[in-house]
Protein backbone atom coordinates (compact mmCIF):
# COMPACT_ATOMS: atom_id res chain seq x y z
CA UNK A 1 0.00 0.00 0.00
CA UNK A 2 2.77 2.42 0.93
CA UNK A 3 4.67 1.61 -2.28
CA UNK A 4 1.60 2.29 -4.48
CA UNK A 5 0.78 5.45 -2.55
CA UNK A 6 4.29 6.87 -3.12
CA UNK A 7 4.17 6.11 -6.87
CA UNK A 8 0.85 7.93 -7.26
CA UNK A 9 2.19 10.92 -5.30
CA UNK A 10 5.33 11.29 -7.39
CA UNK A 11 3.34 11.02 -10.63
CA UNK A 12 1.87 14.42 -9.74
CA UNK A 13 5.18 16.08 -10.71
CA UNK A 14 5.24 15.03 -14.40
CA UNK A 15 1.46 15.64 -14.54
CA UNK A 16 1.92 19.29 -13.48
CA UNK A 17 4.83 19.70 -15.92
CA UNK A 18 2.74 18.38 -18.82
CA UNK A 19 -0.32 20.49 -17.92
CA UNK A 20 1.73 23.67 -17.34
CA UNK A 21 3.90 23.26 -20.43
CA UNK A 22 1.30 24.64 -22.89
CA UNK A 23 0.63 27.93 -21.00
CA UNK A 24 4.36 28.38 -20.52
CA UNK A 25 5.14 27.80 -24.21
CA UNK A 26 2.29 30.10 -25.26
CA UNK A 27 3.65 32.87 -23.02
CA UNK A 28 0.66 33.12 -20.67
CA UNK A 29 2.78 31.66 -17.86
CA UNK A 30 6.21 33.04 -17.00
CA UNK A 31 9.20 30.78 -16.58
CA UNK A 32 9.46 31.64 -12.86
CA UNK A 33 5.79 30.80 -12.29
CA UNK A 34 6.16 27.53 -14.21
CA UNK A 35 9.20 26.61 -12.09
CA UNK A 36 7.29 27.38 -8.87
CA UNK A 37 4.34 25.22 -10.04
CA UNK A 38 6.73 22.32 -10.71
CA UNK A 39 8.20 22.67 -7.20
CA UNK A 40 4.80 22.53 -5.45
CA UNK A 41 4.23 18.75 -6.12
CA UNK A 42 7.75 18.03 -4.84
CA UNK A 43 7.09 19.84 -1.56
CA UNK A 44 3.60 18.35 -1.15
CA UNK A 45 4.85 14.83 -1.94
CA UNK A 46 7.62 15.12 0.67
CA UNK A 47 5.07 16.30 3.23
CA UNK A 48 2.52 13.57 2.39
CA UNK A 49 5.25 10.90 2.47
CA UNK A 50 6.17 11.88 6.02
CA UNK A 51 2.51 11.86 7.06
CA UNK A 52 1.84 8.50 5.38
CA UNK A 53 4.85 6.91 7.10
CA UNK A 54 3.51 8.07 10.46
CA UNK A 55 -0.01 6.84 9.62
CA UNK A 56 1.20 3.39 8.55
CA UNK A 57 3.45 3.16 11.62
CA UNK A 58 0.53 4.09 13.84
CA UNK A 59 -1.58 1.36 12.20
CA UNK A 60 1.17 -1.23 12.84
CA UNK A 61 1.48 -0.11 16.45
CA UNK A 62 -2.28 -0.54 16.88
CA UNK A 63 -2.00 -4.13 15.64
CA UNK A 64 0.84 -4.79 18.10
CA UNK A 65 -1.08 -3.12 20.90
CA UNK A 66 -4.13 -5.30 20.18
CA UNK A 67 -2.00 -8.46 20.26
CA UNK A 68 -0.38 -7.43 23.56
CA UNK A 69 -3.75 -6.47 25.06
CA UNK A 70 -5.21 -9.85 24.08
CA UNK A 71 -2.36 -11.63 25.88
CA UNK A 72 -2.65 -9.46 29.00
CA UNK A 73 -6.43 -9.96 29.12
CA UNK A 74 -6.16 -13.77 28.99
CA UNK A 75 -7.52 -15.55 32.05
CA UNK A 76 -4.90 -16.50 34.59
CA UNK A 77 -4.38 -20.14 35.50
CA UNK A 78 -6.23 -21.21 38.64
CA UNK A 79 -4.35 -20.87 41.90
CA UNK A 80 -4.97 -23.98 43.96
CA UNK A 81 -3.96 -24.55 47.54
CA UNK A 82 -4.05 -28.26 46.77
CA UNK A 83 -0.86 -29.84 45.44
CA UNK A 84 -1.15 -31.85 42.26
CA UNK A 85 -0.58 -35.38 43.58
CA UNK A 86 -2.51 -37.87 41.42
CA UNK A 87 -3.14 -41.35 42.75
CA UNK A 88 -1.67 -42.86 39.59
CA UNK A 89 -0.83 -42.10 35.98
CA UNK A 90 -4.11 -43.15 34.39
CA UNK A 91 -5.38 -40.50 31.96
CA UNK A 92 -9.10 -40.10 31.28
CA UNK A 93 -11.28 -37.86 29.12
CA UNK A 94 -15.00 -37.52 29.79
CA UNK A 95 -17.33 -35.77 27.31
CA UNK A 96 -14.47 -33.57 26.11
CA UNK A 97 -15.06 -31.05 23.34
CA UNK A 98 -12.45 -28.64 22.02
CA UNK A 99 -12.24 -25.90 19.41
CA UNK A 100 -9.75 -23.14 18.68
CA UNK A 101 -12.58 -20.84 17.65
CA UNK A 102 -16.36 -20.93 17.58
CA UNK A 103 -16.54 -21.74 13.88
CA UNK A 104 -14.48 -24.93 13.81
CA UNK A 105 -14.75 -27.77 16.32
CA UNK A 106 -11.66 -30.00 16.54
CA UNK A 107 -12.77 -32.68 19.02
CA UNK A 108 -16.30 -33.68 19.98
CA UNK A 109 -17.63 -35.90 22.80
CA UNK A 110 -14.33 -37.62 23.56
CA UNK A 111 -14.59 -40.46 26.10
CA UNK A 112 -11.29 -42.23 26.58
CA UNK A 113 -9.29 -43.97 29.30
CA UNK A 114 -5.53 -44.39 28.91
CA UNK A 115 -4.56 -47.13 31.39
CA UNK A 116 -1.68 -46.70 33.80
CA UNK A 117 1.61 -48.33 32.87
CA UNK A 118 0.44 -49.26 29.37
CA UNK A 119 1.38 -48.22 25.85
CA UNK A 120 -1.42 -46.35 24.07
CA UNK A 121 -1.11 -45.26 20.44
CA UNK A 122 -3.22 -42.57 18.78
CA UNK A 123 -3.69 -42.70 15.00
CA UNK A 124 -5.86 -40.91 12.48
CA UNK A 125 -5.85 -38.72 9.43
CA UNK A 126 -3.84 -35.51 9.31
CA UNK A 127 -5.72 -32.73 11.13
CA UNK A 128 -8.04 -35.15 12.92
CA UNK A 129 -7.08 -33.81 16.38
CA UNK A 130 -4.41 -36.27 17.53
CA UNK A 131 -1.92 -33.62 18.67
CA UNK A 132 -4.70 -31.55 20.23
CA UNK A 133 -5.75 -34.52 22.35
CA UNK A 134 -2.16 -35.05 23.47
CA UNK A 135 -1.71 -31.35 24.23
CA UNK A 136 -4.67 -31.50 26.60
CA UNK A 137 -2.87 -34.24 28.56
CA UNK A 138 0.04 -31.83 29.06
CA UNK A 139 -2.43 -29.00 29.83
CA UNK A 140 -1.24 -26.89 26.93
CA UNK A 141 -4.97 -26.54 26.25
CA UNK A 142 -8.00 -26.88 28.49
CA UNK A 143 -11.13 -28.61 27.14
CA UNK A 144 -13.93 -26.27 26.11
CA UNK A 145 -16.27 -28.66 27.90
CA UNK A 146 -15.91 -31.96 29.74
CA UNK A 147 -13.01 -33.06 31.95
CA UNK A 148 -9.44 -34.24 31.37
CA UNK A 149 -7.99 -36.06 34.39
CA UNK A 150 -4.73 -37.63 35.48
CA UNK A 151 -4.97 -40.04 38.38
CA UNK A 152 -8.55 -38.92 39.04
CA UNK A 153 -7.64 -35.21 39.36
CA UNK A 154 -9.27 -32.70 37.02
CA UNK A 155 -6.45 -30.82 35.27
CA UNK A 156 -8.48 -27.58 35.15
CA UNK A 157 -7.97 -27.17 38.90
CA UNK A 158 -4.17 -27.14 38.78
CA UNK A 159 -1.53 -24.93 37.11
CA UNK A 160 0.21 -26.37 34.07
CA UNK A 161 3.62 -26.27 35.77
CA UNK A 162 2.50 -28.84 38.33
CA UNK A 163 0.85 -31.03 35.69
CA UNK A 164 3.93 -30.98 33.44
CA UNK A 165 6.13 -32.12 36.35
CA UNK A 166 4.52 -35.56 35.87
CA UNK A 167 5.08 -35.64 32.10
CA UNK A 168 7.97 -36.13 29.68
CA UNK A 169 7.44 -35.00 26.10
CA UNK A 170 9.27 -36.11 22.96
CA UNK A 171 7.99 -33.86 20.19
CA UNK A 172 8.48 -34.08 16.43
CA UNK A 173 10.06 -30.60 16.59
CA UNK A 174 12.94 -31.00 19.05
CA UNK A 175 14.16 -27.84 20.79
CA UNK A 176 17.79 -27.80 21.88
CA UNK A 177 19.77 -24.97 23.45
CA UNK A 178 23.01 -23.50 22.11
CA UNK A 179 24.97 -25.37 24.74
CA UNK A 180 26.83 -28.63 25.28
CA UNK A 181 25.19 -32.03 24.91
CA UNK A 182 25.61 -32.63 28.64
CA UNK A 183 23.80 -29.43 29.64
CA UNK A 184 21.04 -29.96 27.09
CA UNK A 185 20.28 -33.35 28.66
CA UNK A 186 20.59 -31.92 32.18
CA UNK A 187 17.69 -29.52 31.48
CA UNK A 188 15.36 -32.50 32.02
CA UNK A 189 16.56 -32.86 35.62
CA UNK A 190 19.00 -30.15 36.81
CA UNK A 191 20.08 -32.20 39.83
CA UNK A 192 21.24 -35.16 37.68
CA UNK A 193 24.86 -36.27 37.93
CA UNK A 194 27.14 -36.72 34.94
CA UNK A 195 26.92 -40.50 35.37
CA UNK A 196 23.09 -40.39 35.22
CA UNK A 197 23.21 -38.22 32.09
CA UNK A 198 25.61 -40.60 30.35
CA UNK A 199 23.48 -43.61 31.38
CA UNK A 200 20.36 -41.96 29.87
CA UNK A 201 22.25 -41.23 26.65
CA UNK A 202 23.44 -44.83 26.46
CA UNK A 203 19.87 -46.13 26.82
CA UNK A 204 18.71 -43.71 24.12
CA UNK A 205 21.42 -44.85 21.71
CA UNK A 206 23.30 -41.54 21.77
CA UNK A 207 26.70 -42.85 22.90
CA UNK A 208 27.74 -43.88 19.40
CA UNK A 209 27.53 -40.44 17.78
CA UNK A 210 28.58 -38.55 20.94
CA UNK A 211 31.85 -40.53 21.07
CA UNK A 212 32.64 -39.38 17.53
CA UNK A 213 32.42 -35.69 18.47
CA UNK A 214 35.59 -33.77 19.25
CA UNK A 215 34.69 -32.95 22.88
CA UNK A 216 32.22 -35.76 23.54
CA UNK A 217 29.51 -34.71 25.98
CA UNK A 218 31.04 -31.23 26.25
CA UNK A 219 30.57 -30.48 22.53
CA UNK A 220 28.64 -27.31 21.67
CA UNK A 221 25.78 -28.29 19.33
CA UNK A 222 24.79 -24.85 18.00
CA UNK A 223 21.49 -23.00 17.92
CA UNK A 224 18.69 -25.58 18.28
CA UNK A 225 21.20 -28.37 17.70
CA UNK A 226 21.98 -27.26 14.13
CA UNK A 227 25.29 -29.14 14.18
CA UNK A 228 23.49 -32.47 14.65
CA UNK A 229 21.32 -34.51 12.30
CA UNK A 230 17.56 -34.86 12.80
CA UNK A 231 17.91 -38.40 14.15
CA UNK A 232 20.64 -37.39 16.60
CA UNK A 233 18.51 -34.55 17.92
CA UNK A 234 15.54 -36.88 18.37
CA UNK A 235 17.68 -39.35 20.33
CA UNK A 236 18.89 -36.54 22.61
CA UNK A 237 15.23 -35.64 23.21
CA UNK A 238 14.50 -39.27 24.15
CA UNK A 239 17.54 -39.25 26.46
CA UNK A 240 16.05 -36.23 28.24
CA UNK A 241 12.76 -38.10 28.65
CA UNK A 242 14.61 -41.10 30.09
CA UNK A 243 16.56 -38.89 32.51
CA UNK A 244 13.42 -37.02 33.60
CA UNK A 245 11.85 -40.35 34.60
CA UNK A 246 8.27 -39.03 34.64
CA UNK A 247 5.37 -41.47 35.11
CA UNK A 248 3.75 -40.27 31.83
CA UNK A 249 5.61 -40.08 28.51
CA UNK A 250 4.12 -38.36 25.44
CA UNK A 251 5.59 -39.13 22.02
CA UNK A 252 4.30 -36.87 19.25
CA UNK A 253 5.32 -38.39 15.89
CA UNK A 254 8.91 -38.70 17.06
CA UNK A 255 10.00 -40.60 13.93
CA UNK A 256 8.49 -38.24 11.34
CA UNK A 257 10.72 -36.66 8.66
CA UNK A 258 13.65 -39.03 9.33
CA UNK A 259 15.55 -41.20 6.89
CA UNK A 260 15.33 -44.99 7.23
CA UNK A 261 18.59 -45.41 9.17
CA UNK A 262 17.82 -42.68 11.71
CA UNK A 263 14.20 -43.80 12.03
CA UNK A 264 15.40 -47.28 13.00
CA UNK A 265 17.76 -45.89 15.64
CA UNK A 266 15.06 -43.61 17.06
CA UNK A 267 12.64 -46.56 17.22
CA UNK A 268 15.25 -48.54 19.16
CA UNK A 269 15.59 -45.61 21.57
CA UNK A 270 11.80 -45.45 21.96
CA UNK A 271 11.80 -49.12 22.94
CA UNK A 272 13.75 -48.10 26.07
CA UNK A 273 10.84 -45.86 27.07
CA UNK A 274 8.22 -48.49 26.24
CA UNK A 275 9.96 -51.06 28.41
CA UNK A 276 10.13 -48.84 31.51
CA UNK A 277 6.59 -49.57 32.83
CA UNK A 278 5.37 -46.03 32.29
CA UNK A 279 2.15 -44.68 30.84
CA UNK A 280 3.24 -44.03 27.26
CA UNK A 281 1.05 -42.19 24.74
CA UNK A 282 2.32 -42.09 21.16
CA UNK A 283 1.07 -40.38 18.02
CA UNK A 284 2.35 -42.33 15.04
CA UNK A 285 2.16 -41.77 11.29
CA UNK A 286 3.62 -45.22 10.54
CA UNK A 287 1.37 -48.02 11.81
CA UNK A 288 3.95 -50.85 12.12
CA UNK A 289 5.63 -49.10 15.03
CA UNK A 290 2.44 -49.25 17.14
CA UNK A 291 1.01 -52.66 16.19
CA UNK A 292 2.13 -54.11 19.55
CA UNK A 293 0.54 -51.30 21.58
CA UNK A 294 -1.68 -52.29 24.52
CA UNK A 295 -4.36 -49.95 23.14
CA UNK A 296 -4.77 -48.21 19.79
CA UNK A 297 -7.10 -45.22 19.59
CA UNK A 298 -8.39 -44.26 16.14
CA UNK A 299 -9.63 -40.67 15.75
CA UNK A 300 -11.89 -39.91 12.83
CA UNK A 301 -14.30 -37.04 12.12
CA UNK A 302 -13.62 -35.17 15.43
CA UNK A 303 -14.32 -38.18 17.65
CA UNK A 304 -12.97 -41.59 18.63
CA UNK A 305 -13.97 -44.09 15.97
CA UNK A 306 -12.37 -47.24 17.44
CA UNK A 307 -10.24 -48.48 20.32
CA UNK A 308 -8.60 -51.85 20.81
CA UNK A 309 -5.48 -53.86 20.07
CA UNK A 310 -4.03 -54.29 16.59
CA UNK A 311 -5.73 -57.67 16.09
CA UNK A 312 -9.07 -56.48 17.46
CA UNK A 313 -9.18 -53.46 15.17
CA UNK A 314 -8.24 -55.48 12.10
CA UNK A 315 -11.07 -57.91 12.87
CA UNK A 316 -13.61 -55.05 12.90
CA UNK A 317 -12.83 -54.03 9.29
CA UNK A 318 -13.23 -50.35 10.19
CA UNK A 319 -11.11 -47.22 9.84
CA UNK A 320 -7.93 -48.84 11.21
CA UNK A 321 -8.38 -51.83 8.89
CA UNK A 322 -8.50 -49.49 5.88
CA UNK A 323 -5.47 -47.54 7.08
CA UNK A 324 -3.49 -50.74 7.58
CA UNK A 325 -4.43 -52.07 4.14
CA UNK A 326 -3.13 -48.85 2.57
CA UNK A 327 0.36 -49.95 3.63
CA UNK A 328 0.20 -53.18 1.63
Amino acid sequence: MSFSFNIIQWLSLPAVMVIGARPWLSGTLTGADFLMLCMVPVLLTKLLMSISIDVFSYKNMLLSKTAITNIVSEDEEPVSSQTFAPSGSEVSFRDVCFSYDAEREILQDIDLTIPEGKFTAIVGDSGSGKSTLMNMIGKYYDPCSGTACIGGLDLKNFPSEQVLSYISLVDQDVFLFNDTIRENIRHARPSATDAEIEAACERAGCTEFISRLANGYDTEIGENGCLLSGGERQRLSIARAILRDSPIVLLDEATSALDIENELKVKQAIQQLLGSHKTVVMIAHTLPIIQYADQIVVIDDKTIAETGTHEELLARHGKYFRMWNCLS
